[in-house]
C-alpha cells in the first residue's frame, strides 16, 4: 500500500502542472511557499498514518477549517485557489461535506487560466450533479468557451456539457454544440457527439432535428467520432428499430473493418481490434435483425468472422463471443451459426472457471427461449451447479431453472427455489426469489394442498421485504375464484385449515405481512370449516391482539376479521371481553375499531347487512355526488355557512389577493441565446409578452424590447381592487381504480421423463443416480416429443384451473365510472425519454405489418397500426423468423400462453387469397371522425378488422370479427392485453358466444391515455372453437394525437390557468417560407394537432388543447427573425415534450 501512495505523490506534480516545488503566487521561488502537490501529499501522507476513523474526522475537520477561511480570504490569489481546490477535491472524496467550496469552483472556471480553469471545471463537475442550482451560474462560462478560439477551453466547455449539464439550459448551447460537429479537429467533434448523446438521453425531443448530422458522425472519417456516435444510435435503435433499417450494410461493413483489424492499433486490447466497438456493433446488428430475415441474412458472414476470430484466451474475447450468442439467438437463425453458438455456450458452462461458468449460464439463460434442447445437453452440468459454492452461480442455475419451469417440473424447481431461500442472507436475492415462487406457485400448482403450503413457506421465509404485491393478488385469487365451485370451496377451505393449524402454535413468531393474510382469510371464510366453533377462531385472534410484536397496522386486519365473524354469531365472550380491553387502550385506532364492534354488536341485522358472506369481490355503487349530504349542506347554507369553493377556485383567488402588479421591465425570453432558461417568470401571458425575471446567461444582458406594446384586442383585467379573476364554480368528481385480476393458477403437462439407458444406470455411483434422478424431474417435459413451457407462458394444454373473467355487469356502471374519470386529476409517468416512431399526421396513416406465410400454411398475422391521414394504408411484408433449422412452433410454445394458430396440412394454400367480408361503421359512427377499416389479422376462417372514431372524450376502438366460413363459429373471445400506458375504459375481454356464417359482428372498446408517450402499442388476442381451438395475435399502434382534444377557453381563463401550471418546455422552430405569418402557422398547428386557437395579440398567439380526460397544456407561440417561439405549460410533466415533438415534426413536414 505505501508503495501505491509513494507513486500516487509522485505523479501528483505532473498532473496538478506544478513543476517548480517551490513556486511562489507570481511564479518566483520562495523559501516560504510549497507547492499544491507538497501541501496535497502531505495532507494524504498524514491521512493514511492514523489508526481510526476518529483521528481521520478530526483531521479532516482541521483542513476543512483552514481551507474555508484561505478560500474566503479577499487576498487569495487564483494559484492558491487552485491548490485549495484540489485539497477540497480530496476531501470530498473521502466523504466530507465541502460545500463552502462549490461557488468558488465555479468562480475558478470563470475567471482562471487555463490550468485553473481546467481544476475549476474538475471541481465543479464532482461536486455538483446536475440538477444543482448553482449550475445556472456556470452557462455564461460554458457558452464563452465554446465560442473560444483556444481548443483546450472549448474542451473542457464540452466535457462539461457531457457530464452536468442542466436539461433546461440546453437550447442556450445546442446551436454552438451542432456548430463543433463540423469541427477540424476530431477530438473536438468527438466529445461535441458525446455532448448530444447526454442531450438525447435527458431531452430527446431537444435533438429530434439533428438525426441527420448523427449519420455524419456515424461517417466520420476518425474512427473515434464514429465510435462515439454508436452510442446515440444504440439508444435510437432499441426505441424504434424500424426508423434504422437502412443502416443496416453500414455497421455491417464497420464490424467487418474491426474485426479485420482495419482500425489503428491504438484501438486495440490485448491484441483484440477494439472489443468494445465489436460489442457495441453487435447489440445494434441483435435489435436490427430481430424479426426480419433480410436484415439478418446481410449479418451472417461478419458473425461468423467474429465468431471464429475472438478464439484468444482472454476475458475481453469471452464477452465478445457472449455478445456474438446473444446476437445470433435475437436475429433470424441460421443452422452453421447456431451450432457454432451452441458450441460456445458449451464451453462456457463446462469451464472450470467461475466467471466463464457463470457467463455460459448467463447465456443459456438467455436462448432458453429459442433452444430448450440446450438445456438437456447440459442438464448435468446445470445440477452441479445447484451445489456450487459460489452464490451467484446458484442465483443464475435458478434463474435458468425458472426459465424452464412448466407443470411437470415446478413441485421439484420450487423446492430448490424455497432452500436456496432459506440459505440466504441477502435482500435482493430474498425480495427477487419471492417473488418468482409465487409467481410459479400460481401458474403451475398440481393441487390446492401443495399451492397453500408452498405460499405460506413464501409469507414465512420472505418475511415484511416480500413485496405488497404478492399478498394481494393470493387474496384476489382467493376471493375471484376460478370457474370451478368446487376447486373455490376446496382451496378456500384448506387455507383455512392451514391458518388455523399455524395459529395452534402460540410461541411462534410469524411476519406481520403473513399475519394479515391469515386474518383476512379467518374472517372471510372461517365457516367453510363447519367442525371448528367460531369461538376458538376470535380466541386465536384475541391472542394475537395481545402480542406484542403485532404491529398496530396488522391489529387493524385481525379487529377486521374480528368484526366479520362476530356479525355471523349471536353472542361471544370473547368479543366482550375484547370491546372492554379496546376500549381503553392507547391506541387510537383500536378504541375506535373497539367502539365501532360494540355499536354494531348491538344491532345484529344492521351488522349482517353491512359484512356479508364472501361479498369482496361484490360491486358495489358509490354516490361519488355525495347526494345524502344535500339536506345537510342545505341546512348549513340558510344558517349563513359559506359555499363550497373547489381548490383551483381557491388557489386562483389566493394568487390573486396575494401577488400584486408587478412593476419590473419583462425579458425576452424568447431569445435565440436563452430559448430555455431554467428560471422563468410567472407572468401571466395575457395580453402581455412572455418573459423570464432571470436568465442564466449573460448574453441576454443589454436586450431590450424594441416593440411597442400592442393592446388591441385586450380585455380588461385590472381595476381599482387588484386583478379581476372570474368566478367559476367548477365541481370535479373522484374515481377510484379499477382493480386488475391477477393471474390464473396452470397445471402443466403430464409428461414422461427421459429414460436412463440400462447400462448406464448399472455403472453409475448412488451420488450419481441420485443427480440423474434430480435431473429427470427438473428437466421433465423438455423433451423433443413434449412441449416446453417457458416463463411468461402459461402451460394450456391441460389447465386445472382457469380464472373467472370480472366483467362489469351493466352499462350503466361503466357509464357512471367514464363519467367520474372525466373529472378526476390524473397522474402520468415519467418524463417521455423514448424516441417516437414516425408517424406524419394527427389523423395517421396505417403501418400494417403481416408476417409472410410459407407455402400452404397461415401464420400469425401481426398488424402495426398508426394511423396518420385517414385515407392513406402502407403495408410492409416481413418473412417468418423460424425456418427449418429450428424448433417448430408447436415444439417450443406447447407449455405457452401465447398459441400461434397452425392451420391442418390440408387447408389450400389459396385460402389466405380470399376476399374477406368488408365491415363498415354503425350509423350512429358514421358522422363522428374516424379513420379507414384496415385489416388486423386473420386466418381461413375469421378476419378482424379495426376503424377508430376519435370523441370528445375518448378514442374508440371499433373492432369488426368477421365469419369467413360456411358454418357458425363458437365461443370467439377477443382480449386486449394491459398496458401501462393505455387504460380500457371497459372490459377488456369482448365474448361472442355465435358468429353466424359469412356474417360481421362488433365491439367497441373507449380507451384513455394513461402514461404519456408519443406512441405506444396495444396487443391483443382472439380465440374462437372451430374444429379445433384457434388464437390469433394482434397489435394496434396508438398516437398520443389520439387522445389529444380541443380546449376552448377565453383569454382570461388563460392567463389565469397559465399561473397555475409549473411544467414548461420551451423551443424555436425555424418557419419555412410557405408560414410567413403568425396566422398562417397556428393555422397549421390548430388543423395537425387539433388545437384551439385561444387569442392573437400582436406577434403572439395562444392556443389550448387537453389531453383526455382533462389534462390540460396551454401554447404560447411568438414570431422572431423567422423563427417561432414556442412555450408549452402543463400540469403534466411529460405532456410538453410530447406535443412539442409533433409540433417540430408538424412544422418541418408543412
Amino acid at each position: 500500500m505505501s508503495d501505491v501512495v509513494e507513486r500516487t505523490l509522485s505523479a501528483l506534480p505532473g498532473l496538478l502542472g506544478q513543476h517548480d516545488p517551490g513556486a511562489g503566487p507570481g511564479g518566483a521561488g520562495g523559501p516560504g511557499r510549497v507547492s499544491a502537490s507538497s501541501r496535497l501529499g502531505s495532507l494524504i501522507r498524514s491521512i493514511t498514518a492514523l489508526t481510526s476513523k476518529h483521528e481521520e474526522e478530526k483531521l479532516i475537520q482541521q483542513e476543512l477549517t483552514s481551507l474555508k477561511a484561505t478560500v474566503s480570504a479577499p487576498t487569495t490569489t487564483l494559484r492558491l485557489m487552485k491548490e485549495c481546490m484540489v485539497r477540497l477535491i480530496y476531501c470530498e472524496m473521502l466523504g466530507y461535506e465541502s460545500s463552502f467550496g462549490y461557488i468558488h469552483a465555479i468562480k475558478l472556471a470563470q475567471q482562471g487560466n487555463l490550468l485553473e480553469k481546467r481544476v475549476g471545471y474538475l471541481a465543479v463537475s464532482l461536486f455538483l450533479h446536475e440538477n444543482h442550482e448553482l449550475l445556472l451560474l456556470l452557462v455564461n462560462t460554458v457558452v464563452k468557451d465554446l465560442q473560444s478560439t483556444n481548443l483546450v477551453e472549448v474542451c473542457m466547455a464540452l466535457t462539461v456539457v457531457s457530464q452536468i449539464f442542466p436539461r433546461e439550459m440546453i437550447p442556450a448551447v445546442l446551436p454552438l454544440i451542432e456548430d463543433k460537429l463540423q469541427h477540424s479537429k476530431e477530438i473536438i467533434r468527438r466529445k461535441a457527439v458525446q455532448a448530444l448523446y447526454k442531450f438525447y438521453l435527458i431531452a430527446p425531443n431537444q435533438v429530434q432535428h439533428i438525426h441527420d448530422k448523427f449519420r455524419k458522425a456515424l461517417c466520420d472519417r476518425d474512427a473515434g467520432v464514429m465510435a462515439a456516435s454508436l452510442h446515440i444510435y444504440l439508444q435510437m435503435i432499441k426505441e424504434n428499430s424500424s426508423g434504422y433499417k437502412d443502416l443496416t450494410s453500414s455497421f455491417v461493413t464497420i464490424l467487418k473493418q474491426v474485426v479485420g483489424g482495419k482500425l489503428s492499433a491504438d484501438f486495440n486490447y490485448h491484441s483484440v481490434p477494439a472489443p468494445w466497438l465489436q460489442i457495441q456493433l453487435l447489440r445494434i446488428l441483435g435489435l436490427l435483425g430481430k424479426d426480419d430475415p433480410r436484415t439478418s441474412e446481410l449479418m451472417y458472414d461478419v458473425l461468423d468472422e467474429s465468431l471464429r476470430r475472438a478464439e484468444i484466451n482472454h476475458n475481453i474475447t469471452y464477452a465478445i463471443l457472449f455478445e456474438c450468442v446473444q446476437t445470433i439467438y435475437t436475429i433470424c437463425p441460421k443452422s452453421e451459426l447456431l451450432e457454432k453458438a451452441a458450441k460456445c455456450i458449451g464451453k462456457f458452462v463446462l469451464s472450470p472457471k467461475i466467471n466463464l461458468k457463470y457467463l455460459g449460464l448467463k447465456a443459456l439463460t438467455y436462448v432458453i427461449q429459442q433452444d430448450p434442447n440446450l438445456a438437456l445437453q447440459h442438464q448435468m452440468t446445470i445440477i452441479e451447479c445447484l451445489d456450487h459454492p459460489d452464490p451467484i452461480i446458484k442465483r443464475e442455475t435458478l434463474e435458468l431453472l425458472y426459465r424452464i419451469t412448466n407443470g411437470q417440473n415446478v413441485v421439484v424447481i420450487v423446492q430448490k427455489m424455497l432452500d436456496y431461500l432459506k440459505e440466504s442472507k441477502e435482500e435482493y436475492a430474498i425480495i427477487d426469489l419471492v417473488g418468482k415462487i409465487a409467481e410459479l406457485a400460481e401458474k403451475y400448482a398440481p393441487t390446492n394442498e401443495w399451492f397453500i403450503q408452498t405460499m405460506n413457506a413464501v409469507f414465512s421465509v420472505g418475511g415484511d421485504v416480500v413485496h405488497s404485491d404478492i399478498p394481494n393478488n393470493f387474496l384476489r385469487l382467493l376471493a375471484e375464484g376460478f370457474d370451478d365451485a368446487e376447486e373455490d370451496h376446496q382451496l378456500r377451505m384448506y387455507a383455512v385449515q392451514s391458518y388455523l393449524a399455524l395459529l395452534e402454535e402460540g410461541d411462534k413468531l410469524y411476519p406481520q405481512k403473513f399475519l394479515q393474510v391469515m386474518s383476512w382469510v379467518l374472517g372471510e371464510y372461517f365457516s367453510l370449516v363447519p367442525d371448528v366453533d367460531p369461538e376458538v377462531i376470535l380466541t386465536k385472534l384475541h391472542s394475537l391482539l395481545k402480542k406484542t410484536f403485532v404491529t398496530s397496522e396488522t391489529k387493524a386486519w385481525i379487529m377486521a376479521a374480528v368484526t366479520k365473524i362476530a356479525s355471523h354469531t349471536s353472542c361471544s365472550k370473547t368479543v366482550d371481553e375484547l370491546i372492554q380491553e379496546l376500549s381503553s387502550s392507547l391506541d387510537t385506532c383500536l378504541r375506535q375499531y373497539a367502539f365501532e364492534l360494540k355499536h354494531l354488536c348491538e344491532d345484529k341485522a344492521l351488522m349482517k347487512n353491512l359484512l356479508p358472506f364472501d361479498a369482496s369481490c361484490t360491486d358495489l355503487v358509490v354516490d361519488a355526488s355525495l347526494s345524502f349530504l344535500d339536506g345537510f349542506v342545505a341546512e348549513g347554507l340558510g344558517h349563513g355557512a359559506a359555499p363550497y369553493k373547489p381548490h383551483h377556485q381557491r388557489q386562483e383567488e389566493k394568487l390573486s389577493q396575494e401577488k400584486a402588479l408587478n412593476f419590473e421591465p419583462y425579458g425576452l425570453s424568447f431569445a435565440s441565446s436563452v430559448s430555455s432558461s431554467g428560471v422563468t417568470g410567472r407572468q401571466s401571458p395575457t395580453g402581455l409578452s412572455f418573459g423570464s425575471d432571470t436568465s442564466g446567461n449573460s448574453a441576454e444582458t443589454g436586450h431590450k424590447e424594441t416593440n411597442s406594446l400592442k393592446l388591441e384586442g385586450v380585455r380588461k383585467l385590472w381595476g381599482k381592487e387588484g386583478y379581476l379573476p372570474k368566478k367559476e364554480n367548477k365541481t370535479g368528481k373522484g374515481n377510484e381504480p379499477q382493480t386488475v385480476p391477477c393471474g390464473s393458477l396452470l397445471a402443466g403437462q403430464v409428461g414422461e421423463p427421459p429414460a436412463l439407458q440400462p447400462d448406464q444406470g448399472a455403472s453409475l455411483s448412488e451420488e450419481d443416480k441420485e443427480k440423474q434422478q434430480l435431473a429427470s424431474t427438473l428437466f421433465l417435459g423438455l423433451g423433443s416429443s413434449a412441449g416446453v413451457s417457458l416463463m411468461g407462458k402459461a402451460d394450456t394444454a391441460t389447465q386445472k384451473f382457469k380464472r373467472k373473467s370480472k366483467i362489469n355487469e351493466t352499462q350503466q356502471l361503466s357509464e357512471e365510472a367514464s363519467d367520474l374519470q372525466n373529472s378526476a386529476a390524473s397522474d402520468f409517468g415519467p418524463l417521455l425519454d423514448t424516441v417516437p416512431i414516425n408517424m406524419e399526421d394527427s389523423e395517421g396513416s396505417v403501418h400494417t405489418r403481416l408476417r409472410k406465410a410459407p407455402p400452404c400454411s397461415s401464420d400469425t398475422v401481426e398488424d402495426n397500426l398508426a394511423f396518420e391521414t385517414p385515407q392513406s394504408l402502407r403495408k410492409s411484408m416481413l418473412d417468418d423468423r423460424l425456418s427449418a433449422n429450428r424448433l417448430s412452433q408447436s415444439s417450443l410454445f406447447a407449455d405457452s400462453n401465447i398459441e400461434i394458430f397452425q392451420p391442418s396440412p390440408s387447408a389450400p394454400c389459396e385460402s389466405a387469397s380470399e376476399t374477406p367480408l368488408v365491415p363498415s361503421l354503425p350509423e350512429e359512427l358514421e358522422e363522428l371522425p374516424h379513420s379507414e377499416v384496415v385489416g388486423l389479422c386473420q386466418s381461413d376462417a375469421l378476419a378482424l378488422h379495426l376503424c377508430k372514431v376519435w370523441t370528445d372524450d375518448s378514442l374508440l376502438l371499433i373492432v369488426f370479427v368477421s365469419n369467413k366460413t360456411t358454418s357458425a363459429l363458437c365461443a370467439v373471445n377477443l382480449v386486449f392485453e394491459e398496458t401501462e400506458h393505455f387504460q380500457i375504459l371497459e372490459s377488456a375481454t369482448s365474448q361472442f358466444p355465435v358468429i353466424e356464417a359469412q356474417s360481421v359482428e362488433h365491439c367497441q372498446k373507449g380507451m384513455r391515455m394513461n402514461k404519456v408517450c408519443t406512441q405506444a402499442i396495444l396487443s391483443g388476442s382472439v380465440g374462437y372453437q372451430a374444429e379445433m381451438e384457434t388464437h390469433l395475435e394482434f397489435s394496434v399502434t396508438l398516437s398520443l394525437m389520439d387522445f389529444i382534444r380541443p380546449m376552448e377557453m377565453t383569454t382570461e381563463d388563460f392567463g389565469k390557468l397559465w399561473l397555475s401550471l409549473s411544467n414548461d418546455v420551451k423551443q424555436n422552430i425555424k418557419m419555412s417560407s410557405c408560414q410567413d405569418s403568425l396566422s398562417a402557422a397556428l393555422d397549421t398547428l390548430q388543423q395537425k394537432l387539433k388545437l384551439h386557437r385561444v387569442d392573437i395579440i400582436g406577434n403572439e398567439g395562444i392556443l389550448a388543447c387537453q389531453l383526455l380526460p382533462s389534462v390540460p397544456c396551454l401554447l404560447h407561440c411568438r414570431t422572431h427573425s423567422g423563427m417561432l417561439a414556442l412555450w408549452f405549460r402543463s400540469p403534466c410533466a411529460a405532456l410538453p415534450d410530447g406535443l412539442l415533438y409533433q409540433c417540430q415534426k408538424v412544422m418541418e413536414e408543412s
